[in-house]
């Protein structure tokens, strides 16, 4: 089912808001949000579902001790929130051994979470941010078609979604 830029939107809020209230309720370790980053409208498939799977696993497998776990199967995409006894940084270099080895790992988006000190002022919220692949010497990552970062194909719109679904579709099958 095709989703609208307006549920992918409201789907982000949710997240980030689901991400405030685990790293305040899970102050002892590092918190991890999965996605599985599939191009054009359909967020889920059996694409998605295989790729959520092979992520789930592979962290599962990174991080064999783990406080909290919870997994989302949505229509606007698949996510996964877990809280591992890793300082942040080790836990960013973990994810990004994952996201750059795994066969599916171009698919999968896996943020390490942390507290950005924004929050709303009065001490009732806290705001949170994503640490950067460049926080800890990693590469952007590539564009699933040319050897471009990912986010300048994306933004400037450079290939179709025909042409980025046939590249995943590749990844499937080598």
């Amino acid at each position: 089912m095709a989703i609208t830029l307006e549920q992918l939107l409201q789907s982000r809020d949710e997240r980030a808001a689901l991400q405030q209230s685990f790293l305040q309720e899970h102050p002892e370790g590092t918190l991890l949000c999965l996605t599985v980053q599939l191009p054009g409208e359909v967020k889920r498939d059996e694409r998605s579902l295989r790729v959520a799977e092979s992520a789930v696993e592979a962290i599962r497998e990174m991080f064999p001790e783990r406080s909290f776990e919870l997994l989302r199967d949505l229509e606007t995409g698949f996510e996964g929130y877990f809280v591992v006894p890793l300082e942040p940084m080790d836990a960013k270099r973990a994810a990004i051994g994952i996201e750059d080895e795994h066969p599916l790992g171009r698919l999968m988006d896996i943020d390490v979470i942390v507290a950005d000190g924004l929050g709303s002022g009065d001490g009732s919220a806290i705001g949170v941010r994503p640490i950067p692949r460049s926080a800890v010497g990693a590469p952007e990552r590539r564009c699933l078609i040319c050897s471009l970062p990912a986010r300048v194909c994306m933004r400037a719109r450079t290939h179709t979604t025909a042409e980025l679904l046939a590249a995943v579709d590749r990844l499937f099958c080598p």
